[in-house]
């Protein structure tokens, strides 16, 4: 009899409340888009004008929601004022912040996982010099 309960208790055959393939991919937008709310997985595309709005980007990255953030529309000024805000907030939830282009940066939430790193082309550019060989 104990022996039936530590199998009970080590077995891995509680309740699949997980979704079969075809039921996952069948899921209607607006289901999807509930699904999204509830777990804080979406991903928000943010073009601040003013200092101001640095808040709201915030805002998204505590609800636990990834945000692409484009500064081109910004002065330099505020784009340097922005990032150090964003890079405070990031650091205290723990999250990430990714150069993704010129003046375009990924921030992300402690619970969002990035893989890989996308490299600028000054960076490629100055190492090719420098590794060049003279045949």
């Amino acid at each position: 009899m104990a022996l039936g309960k530590l199998k009970k208790l080590f077995s891995d055959e509680d309740e699949d409340t997980s979704m079969s393939e075809d039921e996952f991919y069948n899921v209607s937008e607006d289901d999807a888009l509930k699904e999204a709310d509830k777990t804080g997985n979406k991903m928000i595309l943010l073009e601040p004008r003013a200092y101001s709005e640095s808040q709201q980007i915030a805002d998204h990255l505590k609800n636990r929601n990834s945000v692409v953030v484009n500064l081109k529309r910004v002065t330099s000024a505020q784009a340097k004022r922005i990032i150090d805000f964003l890079s405070g907030c990031i650091y205290s939830i723990g999250g990430t912040m990714q150069k993704i282009g010129v003046g375009i940066y990924l921030c992300t939430p402690k619970n969002v996982n990035v893989q890989g790193k996308i490299s600028d082309d000054n960076e490629k550019q100055s190492k090719n010099n420098e590794e060049e060989l003279d045949w």
